[in-house]
């Protein structure tokens, strides 16, 4: 009787083990199991850092850093890369540089890269960070700049910009870039989901700088974040369950990184959170117009509604922030777009900000920029960051891989 109790302890366990754990993964996503298991720690911890806040204990994204925490490594240099903390205008940043001197006096290539996390988590020191910045330094025998940028919630937008322009700036200083053995002509800035956003958004704003001499000669955004007017596009709709990235904490990112303000995020949720001003930008967000024909399948377009009079979107100030296209840079004019370096601009198929990126390659080549588009047809968001164990993928592996073989050609 024991026994038979015990089996059938053991099966339910098991069944509600299997039910937890899996989740409704298409069939071309490559290792399913290994994402499903991925995610089922992704999901315990989301739902955690829900009761935490519920309950009024810690802040769902204090809880959420914990992600960051588990992945934190101390950056350290070996026999080829030289790895140094350093403070560029007052803010930290990670300079990885090859140990072995150039012989032949040649400059090197530079590569400013922001990590991802949604503007509230992440870190230039998290254990694939610190992997795909050696990587770079030793094939693209490069200097690469990691920054350490402020997060959310403590710091609201436009914090993460400015700290990250500020190192551009500093960076592509004459006097700097001679210290680092850098040409002044070989210099990239690039970045995954946020730090996609914020790579776009600072090659924008520096093209319009009068005083700056230095420029870009090119940008690698990997599937990037880029706007927050519309959050029901097709790839929203289609993929608002799927991991790493579901839409509830797509849209939670976006909220935290204007507000603390829940009656934000909740008209967020609802992507009824527009204003008058954010409304004429609408049609820089139109999937209806910027997105190719295969990718509208069955959806039908529908502008998001205007909230007019008071509103929940008046409560992130008088800076109308949603307007913003340091914010939001697919809102960025054309005319705006016109003199930005060449683009790598990477994609996946099973990811809320897909249309993001798309739109974006649509825009920039009316506005004629050189653009390197690279669809993963099997790709789901947060894939390059899967390259160490024990969420080691083959997809991760080829995405940086090809983003290294982009800049090899094109920087």
């Amino acid at each position: 009787m024991m026994r038979s109790k015990g089996v059938v302890v053991f099966v339910l366990l098991g069944a509600l083990t299997a039910y937890y754990v899996y989740s409704p993964i298409p069939n071309n996503i490559e290792e399913r199991w290994k994402l499903m298991l991925a995610d089922s720690f992704f999901r315990s911890l989301s739902q955690l850092a829900e009761l935490s806040e519920r309950m009024g204990l810690l802040n769902y994204m204090k809880v959420m850093m914990f992600i960051t925490i588990a992945e934190r490594v101390v950056p350290v240099s070996d026999d080829r890369v030289q790895v140094s903390d350093e403070n560029f205008d007052g803010v930290e940043v990670i300079v990885y540089q090859p140990t072995q001197k150039q012989e032949t006096g040649e400059l090197r290539r530079a590569i400013i890269y922001l990590h991802g996390g949604g503007w509230c988590l992440g870190s230039s020191r998290m254990g694939p960070y610190d992997l795909l910045a050696k990587h770079m330094v030793t094939e693209l025998n490069a200097v690469i700049v990691s920054v350490e940028y402020r997060l959310a919630p403590a710091y609201h937008f436009p914090a993460q910009f400015e700290d990250v322009y500020r190192v551009l700036k500093y960076f592509l200083r004459v006097d700097v870039l001679k210290g680092y053995h850098i040409s002044p002509e070989r210099i990239a800035v690039s970045g995954d989901s946020a730090g996609g956003n914020l790579a776009a958004a600072v090659a924008q704003q520096l093209q319009k700088d009068p005083e700056q001499h230095v420029q870009l000669k090119a940008q690698a955004l990997i599937y990037p974040v880029l706007q927050a007017l519309d959050l029901n596009t097709p790839s929203y709709q289609q993929n608002q369950h799927m991991p790493i990235l579901p839409r509830t904490l797509m849209v939670r990112f976006w909220s935290e990184y204007f507000t603390s303000d829940k009656s934000f995020l909740r008209a967020m949720m609802a992507n009824r959170h527009n204003n008058h001003e954010s409304a004429a930008l609408l049609k820089f967000v139109n999937w209806s117009s910027y997105l190719p024909d295969s990718y509208h399948q069955a959806y039908n377009y529908s502008a998001p509604p205007v909230v007019t009079g008071k509103s929940s979107v008046r409560s992130i100030g008088s800076h109308h922030l949603l307007a913003d296209p340091r914010a939001s840079p697919l809102l960025a004019p054309d005319t705006a777009l016109r003199f930005l370096p060449k683009a790598y601009v990477l994609t996946c198929e099973y990811d809320v900000l897909r249309d993001d990126g798309l739109m974006y390659v649509t825009r920039l080549r009316n506005a004629g920029v050189d653009v390197t588009h690279e669809h993963y047809p099997g790709g789901f968001h947060g894939a390059l960051m899967f390259i160490t164990w024990p969420t080691d993928f083959d997809i991760g592996h080829r995405m940086m891989d090809n983003l290294v073989s982009w800049l090899k050609q094109n920087l």
